[in-house]
């Protein structure tokens, strides 16, 4: 049985699932990489058009996914006991939906089955964002993911 037709986020809670469920469940679009910043009036966060250095803007992937936690410092691991709490996610993020029981997108790799269809969709982060390698301070904008 594929992953498409074991629709095992309907029926698990997040604490229940394997390791390769948990992870399965990632978007894969990169937004949770790019760096923000709060606004003080608001409390909103707003993210920027640049990301983590590790993250792959082609492919929305992270470099060093394994071991990102001892290299990348401020990396901030998305967990189950946590993700309840990160109120920052994207509305979209298939994390979050779990947990506020929604439906996970239509583009979203276990409804579609293509692992491309976030970057078809125009969800990722693919084409919109740079590098923090490559970008000084004065040169950020704010990344707008449609909220």
């Amino acid at each position: 049985m594929n992953q498409r037709q074991n629709q095992f986020w309907k029926t698990k809670t997040l604490q229940d699932m394997t390791s390769a469920e948990w992870e399965s469940l990632c978007d894969n679009y990169g937004i949770c990489c790019l760096h923000n910043v709060k606004d003080e009036k608001t409390g909103k966060i707003m993210h920027l058009a640049v990301s983590c250095q590790y993250l792959n803007i082609s492919t929305c992937r992270c470099l060093i996914y394994e071991c990102r936690n001892q290299i990348a410092e401020d990396c901030i691991e998305i967990s189950p006991d946590k993700v309840g709490q990160m109120n920052w996610l994207p509305y979209t993020c298939a994390y979050r939906s779990v947990v506020e029981g929604r439906e996970l997108e239509w583009w979203h790799p276990l409804v579609s089955g293509d692992p491309n269809t976030v970057h078809k969709a125009g969800i990722s982060v693919r084409d919109k964002v740079v590098s923090g390698t490559h970008v000084h301070p004065d040169d950020l904008k704010l990344f707008t993911d449609g909220e």
